[in-house]
């Protein structure tokens, strides 16, 4: 195992996928969100953010951990997305991750919903 990566190395460590259903980008990212892998999830949301997507879900289904660098990147997007009139919002948190939030407080900050049709219909 590389020292230089946390977790188990056969998981890819973070994969990102963005795409657009109606007026909301839809970015899942898949595997550990931490100071290793933090940098590709903050450039696709900013992305999203750039390009004048008004709503930004993330679709957390598959994220596997988030530290408090991932929860940086999150924040920081929100404010970004904010403002330029536009919102971010969470869906579908694993347990692990919702925990993080729920510790910390970020989730009162965040529009969180339980799946990812939910956030869609919202």
């Amino acid at each position: 195992m590389d020292r230089g990566m946390v977790g188990n190395p056969s998981r890819g460590r973070l994969q990102v996928e963005v795409r657009r259903v109606g007026g909301s980008s839809i970015v899942s990212p898949a595997g550990e969100l931490d100071h290793h892998t933090a940098e590709l999830l903050r450039e696709t949301l900013e992305g999203c953010v750039r390009e004048g997507d008004a709503r930004v879900v993330v679709d957390c289904s598959r994220l596997d951990f988030c530290d408090s660098t991932g929860l940086n990147v999150l924040l920081g997007v929100r404010l970004k997305a904010e403002a330029a009139g536009g919102a971010v919002h969470l869906a579908a948190m694993t347990p692990v991750v919702a925990r993080v939030f729920e510790i910390t407080g970020a989730g009162a900050v965040f529009t969180v919903h339980d799946t990812l049709d939910s956030a869609l219909a919202d």
